[in-house]
């Protein structure tokens, strides 16, 4: 169960304002909690105090910055359950995937901690030339200024805890807008930080509507926004946001390759396939969407992955045994569905799945998809995944980069020469060797390329975008 309300975090101190922002269990749709909303004149204070704060959290040391960061570790692991039950009700996460997003929650301030005293700098031999005698440079990382971070619904903890724990790291104030869809996971989050002698100012977390929110993106108080969610979204807030350094993780329609080699190893390649399609309703932008297998096996792993596909048991998130629970909402769940009958007026073939009742989505399999249709060309974020059958390995890997998006690309193959030809020729952020695009871990740098976004985050790539480079150049005397 959740508290009946939760307070937003400004300056550090947790304030009851209100309770106007309902937060409904995904599953049932009841309202679960009340949580307090920001206006725009709380997010103004906030982003006052991140400017006020700049001072003492450059004077912050560094052993005092991990040690905040350990804190938020041992707490995260005293209130594990309820953390991922929080993530269960307000997301609509199966349990077990809720689970699972703690531990990395854990992981990315546990590489935090441990990167927060070691943002080094370099010394660099400036006499390249006569002139240069006697010169010596010396740059070091200073905090860039107070910064903006907007998160995304499907992983509220752990991509929220790829913007704070940088951020901690780095000695930057920041203010955090969660997703008002899912904002009791950062609600947490702000408890636990505001139990540490962070200086006054250096976080405020604030629910808050879209629509009056623009602080977050114009006010050039702050010095870098850092936005994970949808394109369309993601491309306007960068249009909004002035001299600001601007960090985008958007969608993908993220595609996996099956080699003619894999043969033998059908039955891993199945259950990767099933579970990168499928985890968390497909709600994850680097979820495979595009599956891509040489002729010589299509019709054998079109048999097991129907067969996969139809096992996995949807129902209820809190139940252990579910494996597709709701999307995150009926409309999505809606415009899911129009995308997927327009491919079937379109030729495409439903070969599992393919019911839909509120936000019920099942796991669903085709093939046939045109590859002009939406269901195609643009980000499902749904448990929705296209079978296509290929013959030559170069046309695959074209066949991949057919596609506005480049954030990551699986691909299964026992041949050297062809994981060094993907790494060589996907148009992607990063490429996944035997296994699903779908696989991150918290300290590798992630991110993509055309719409996909701009930056990377893990948590050493964020430090440097949270930091400036300053140089020291020194004459010696003579």
């Amino acid at each position: 169960m959740l508290n009946k309300t939760y307070p937003y975090y400004l300056a550090n101190v947790a304030v009851a304002a209100n309770t106007d922002l309902e937060v409904t269990d995904k599953f049932s749709g009841e309202v679960a909690t009340r949580v307090a909303m920001a206006d725009a004149a709380a997010i103004d204070k906030a982003i006052g105090y991140a400017v006020e704060a700049m001072p003492a959290m450059r004077a912050f040391p560094p052993f005092k910055r991990q040690a905040v960061l350990e804190h938020c570790v041992k707490r995260f692991r005293e209130r594990y359950d309820e953390l991922a039950l929080a993530l269960c009700i307000e997301a609509g996460k199966p349990i077990n995937d809720s689970k699972g997003e703690v531990t990395r929650l854990i992981d990315t301030f546990k590489v935090a901690a441990e990167e927060s005293v070691r943002i080094d700098g370099e010394i660099i031999n400036l006499e390249i030339s006569p002139r240069a005698k006697g010169y010596h440079g010396y740059v070091k990382r200073v905090p860039i200024g107070p910064c903006s971070f907007i998160s995304p619904f499907n992983f509220p903890l752990n991509l929220t805890a790829h913007k704070v724990a940088p951020a901690i790291a780095a000695g930057v104030p920041f203010v955090l807008k969660p997703a008002s869809r899912t904002p009791v996971g950062a609600l947490i989050m702000g408890e636990i930080l505001a139990e540490t002698d962070l200086p006054k100012g250096a976080f405020s977390i604030l629910p808050a509507h879209r629509d009056g929110a623009d602080l977050f993106t114009t006010d050039e108080r702050f010095k870098l926004l850092s936005f994970t969610g949808s394109p369309a979204v993601g491309w306007e807030l960068k249009k909004k946001a002035g001299k600001k350094k601007v960090i985008l993780e958007l969608g993908g329609n993220a595609a996996a390759i099956v080699d003619g080699d894999q043969g033998e190893k059908l039955d891993y390649v199945v259950d990767r396939l099933a579970f990168g399609a499928f985890y968390q309703s497909g709600q994850s932008c680097i979820g495979v969407q595009r599956i891509l297998v040489h002729a010589k096996l299509y019709d054998a792993l079109r048999e097991k992955l129907i067969a996969k596909t139809k096992s996995l048991i949807m129902g209820d998130p809190k139940d252990e045994k579910t494996f597709v629970g709701p999307m995150i909402s009926e409309s999505e769940s809606r415009r899911l569905a129009g995308w997927m009958e327009s491919a079937v007026q379109a030729g495409a073939k439903i070969v599992a799945g393919g019911k839909v009742e509120g936000a019920m989505f099942e796991a669903t399999l085709l093939e046939g998809v045109k590859r002009d249709t939406d269901l195609y060309r643009k980000e499902a974020f749904g448990p929705v995944a296209i079978l296509e059958r290929f013959d030559d390995f170069d046309a695959a890997l074209a066949t991949v980069n057919d596609s506005d998006f480049g954030l990551q690309a699986g691909v299964f193959t026992d041949s050297l020469a062809h994981a060094h030809r993907a790494w060589d020729l996907l148009d992607v952020g990063g490429v996944v060797i035997n296994d699903v695009p779908s696989f991150r871990v918290d300290n590798m740098p992630y991110g993509g390329v055309k719409d996909s976004g701009l930056g990377r985050e893990g948590v050493r790539y964020a430090i440097e975008d949270m930091t400036e480079m300053r140089l020291m150049v020194m004459r010696e005397t003579w």
